[in-house]
């Protein structure tokens, strides 16, 4: 959490209070080189609730590779409740 580390330590320094509009959602962005990964709810010290860019992920991949993106690949629309 914020309060582990010296937040001056940081590449960006700020509170998530100033991070963000409403305290109930803080939304990050990891980036894996091959698209597998994802963090997992109540791992551990890492707590995180991850809802899948798959709509993202498809339209890059199919900028990136047109006629390389597999028939297989589908995705569910996954609305966030707010």
């Amino acid at each position: 959490t914020e309060k582990a580390v010296p937040v001056d330590t940081l590449r960006d320094p700020q509170h998530d209070d100033q991070r963000v509009q409403d305290p109930k959602w803080l939304v990050v962005i990891g980036v894996c080189t091959h698209l597998g990964c994802v963090p997992v709810a109540n791992a551990g010290d890492l707590v995180a609730t991850t809802v899948l860019a798959t709509v993202l992920t498809t339209t890059l991949l199919e900028e990136s590779a047109k006629d390389q993106l597999p028939s297989t690949l589908k995705y569910q629309h996954t609305p966030l409740e707010m």
